[in-house]
């Protein structure tokens, strides 16, 4: 448990180690003081760019709002088209886990694989299996903003 919330820990970094351009991973510290006694902090992500190479926004105004969640993906199922109005980034804790922009853009993620996501660029995630994929998300929001939209739906023949 204590490495696992040690290893979640470096995903507030806000960075990449999967694609785009990526600074090398280091040790943030001594462990926050806890070197002596086995404590270690590995950096997963660290960038100012989502997978993609883009730049990321700056933080909204207002109230800040941080958001944590740990989404479940089954195997073989895909999520709705979204975007994020909001600075976010994922842990992969488990299984395989393609995400697709509009434009084709894509990123593979296996277990233990950190991504800085994309704000307000329409994207999709599919999950490979054989397991299903289970990734947490930390969202760096403010009070008011939604942290997922759905892409609204192309009326047929459109």
């Amino acid at each position: 448990m204590l490495k696992r919330t040690i290893s979640s820990l470096g995903l507030i970094s806000l960075g990449m180690v999967t694609a785009g351009p990526v600074m090398p991973a280091w040790a943030d510290d001594d462990g926050h003081g806890g070197a002596a006694n086995g404590v270690r902090v590995e950096t997963l992500a660290r960038s100012s760019q989502d997978w993609t190479g883009g730049q990321l926004p700056r933080y909204p105004s207002g109230q800040p709002v941080v958001t944590v969640l740990r989404i479940t993906i089954p195997p073989g199922v895909s999520l709705p088209k979204h975007h994020h109005p909001v600075i976010n980034a994922g842990v992969l804790q488990q299984g395989r886990l393609e995400v697709v922009t509009e434009r084709g853009e894509r990123v593979l993620l296996s277990a233990g694989d950190a991504l800085i996501e994309l704000v307000n660029r329409v994207h999709h995630g599919t999950s490979l299996g054989p397991e299903a994929a289970v990734i947490v998300v930390v969202y760096a929001g403010a009070e008011g903003l939604e942290t997922t939209v759905a892409s609204p739906v192309p009326s047929p023949g459109l």
